[in-house]
């Protein structure tokens, strides 16, 4: 494992790269604009710059990090020399399928394929291939240079061979590997997303506010932070994303996403990346405040 091919350069594709390259790979993070791949090698020299601030890297090391990472607007250039490819697409079906469909054809036969799915079947996105025991999944946790843990998942026809590769891999960059197999929402979001599904329910149903229910939460269960602003900070599209394959996995109502939730995702209400969810968010400013919409 030499050559790591990054899909994706959003908030989740920007940290897998930056996480390879500050370990020593050599990296081609790809997408479909250029405009894209400057903005995330921007955000991850300022992760950069974080790090040495805290004394935790030096300048020669943020300089050799960026220097091992190569931008690609093409797919077959960005894939054709990598001994790993880590999607890190939007979480959709239907474009996961597409892109495994297609670096099937443009890698080596030895290339392993993962995806940082945090929800969607190994399993069918592994049936898109003709390589079906390596394709795997390697859920990150956001934001990624920071978060110990990486979800390993294993799909139905997933090698021995190629978990071992990944779970030693994800040890070499740092990171605590957990070995799951394939069932909708994984663990990680299995247990999280109904539990913030719930915190909704329970603002919508008007048991309590944002603030009441983030702080009892967070003083009660320790958690550092609260599930409203958690929802807020993963993003609320995909929250509602990973609860409807919750639902379609399990055919369980307890899985069906609150209304609150739909009804936010279609008004354009996404959480801290529209500027606005259950609280608030102004360029520059730390401080949380409730969005006016649940304001008493």
């Amino acid at each position: 494992m030499k050559n790591i091919s990054v899909i994706g350069s959003g908030t989740m594709g920007n940290g897998i790269a930056h996480v390879f390259a500050q370990t020593g790979y050599t990296v081609n993070l790809i997408d479909l604009s250029q405009e894209a791949l400057d903005k995330a090698m921007s955000t991850i020299s300022k992760n950069l710059d974080r790090l040495i601030n805290k004394e935790k890297i030096t300048e020669a090391d943020k300089t050799s990090t960026l220097d091992r990472i190569t931008t690609h607007t093409d797919l077959a250039t960005g894939v054709k020399e990598a001994d790993l490819v880590v999607e890190a697409a939007t979480e959709n079906m239907v474009i996961k399928l597409d892109l495994f469909k297609q670096i099937d054809t443009l890698t080596k036969p030895n290339c392993i394929l993962a995806s940082n799915t945090s929800s969607i079947s190994i399993t069918k996105i592994g049936s898109a291939t003709n390589r079906k025991d390596k394709v795997i999944g390697m859920h990150f946790m956001n934001p990624v240079p920071v978060m110990k843990l990486v979800e390993v998942i294993r799909g139905y026809s997933t090698s021995d061979t190629t978990t071992a590769i990944i779970m030693e891999l994800s040890k070499k960059l740092s990171k605590v590997p957990v070995e799951v197999n394939d069932y909708p929402g994984f663990v990680a979001n299995r247990i999280l997303m109904p539990m913030i599904n719930e915190a909704i329910y329970t603002l919508y149903e008007g048991v309590a506010g944002v603030e009441e229910i983030d702080t009892v939460m967070k003083l009660g269960m320790a958690h550092p932070m609260g599930p409203l602003q958690l929802a807020d900070f993963i993003g609320l599209d995909i929250c509602l994303s990973i609860m409807r394959v919750l639902h379609d996995g399990f055919g369980n109502p307890k899985y069906a996403p609150c209304p609150l939730l739909v009804n936010m995702v279609e008004a354009g209400v996404l959480g801290s990346k529209s500027g606005e969810g259950f609280y608030q968010y102004t360029p520059g400013s730390k401080d949380l405040v409730v969005s006016t919409q649940f304001q008493k």
